[in-house]
């Protein structure tokens, strides 16, 4: 009997992506371990349930331990967890961390383009031509993406302070979006005339949803910070294989599929230079 081409195909395509990903679910050894939880904010893929679950199963078949991912919205309810010691480790954003670092420990920073930096981005609609900074938003409707972000909030802050101006009057109206994605999408359809967004997230909506971020235009980058890091409560115990597996996800090629998958080339360490910057803008605004 011939064998449909179709058939075939799909065949050929559930083989490769099987290389590519671990299942799902996963046994683990030593499941009487308690759970390792891991606290992260939403980002940018549509089928996050679905990522989370493959990445679980790779932490998990790697570290013999079971892991939970916690999701919360925003970064000031992870950073709580965190130090209240309901989280092992969270992905935060690099301004909470310096506010916080006499109690937080780096224990991998992604990288992205090849470098552990990215660049906040003032976004305006897309048929927006004449805007080329911040400062030609005066009265109009700004989104923010979340008061502990840097990118979309410390960054426009410090840019508007600067400039002598009073944030708080500046715009005729701003709010928050909780979260980058939800930034894009509401300049782009006309509900705030420009907003502050991570560079890196609004890159990796191009290459995914170009009809989303094609709405919108990127007015102005800012300097490079330090990227979002993964953070552990300062003399946390048992981290060291965490941070192994992480660092180790770019040389394995279900790690490497992962990574792909959230436009990331590997996690490295990292050290509190890379965001001595975003310290500095801090600083900078509370004085």
């Amino acid at each position: 009997m011939e064998v449909p081409l179709d058939y075939i195909r799909r065949r050929l395509v559930n083989t490769l992506l099987a290389g590519l990903a671990l299942p799902v679910r996963s046994a683990v050894a030593g499941v009487d371990q308690p759970p390792l939880l891991f606290g992260t904010t939403p980002v940018f893929l549509d089928e996050q349930a679905e990522f989370l679950a493959r990445w679980r199963a790779y932490l998990e078949t790697v570290l013999r331990r079971p892991v939970r991912f916690v999701q919360r919205a925003n970064y000031r309810d992870i950073l709580n967890l965190l130090l209240g010691q309901k989280l092992d480790c969270a992905w935060l954003c690099g301004y909470p961390y310096v506010r916080m670092k006499a109690q937080l420990e780096l224990l991998a920073v992604p990288v992205y383009a090849g470098r552990p930096l990215y660049r906040a981005y003032l976004i305006v609609p897309a048929e927006d031509t004449a805007t080329r900074s911040i400062r030609d938003l005066r009265g109009q409707v700004f989104a923010y993406a979340d008061p502990d972000s840097n990118s979309g909030w410390l960054v426009p802050q410090v840019e508007l302070k600067r400039a002598g101006e009073e944030a708080g009057r500046f715009f005729k109206k701003s709010f928050y979006t909780w979260g980058h994605r939800k930034v894009i999408e509401a300049v782009g359809s006309g509900l705030a005339r420009g907003g502050a967004v991570d560079g890196y997230i609004w890159d990796s909506l191009a290459r995914l949803h170009p009809e989303l971020t094609g709405a919108t235009r990127v007015a102005w980058r800012s300097p490079e910070y330090g990227f979002p890091p993964i953070v552990i409560r300062r003399g946390a115990q048992g981290m060291e294989a965490l941070r192994h597996t992480l660092l180790g996800m770019a040389h394995t090629p279900p790690g490497q599929a992962l990574l792909a998958r959230l436009n990331l080339d590997a996690f490295t360490l990292g050290d509190d230079g890379l965001y001595a910057s975003i310290e500095a803008n801090w600083r900078y605004l509370e004085a």
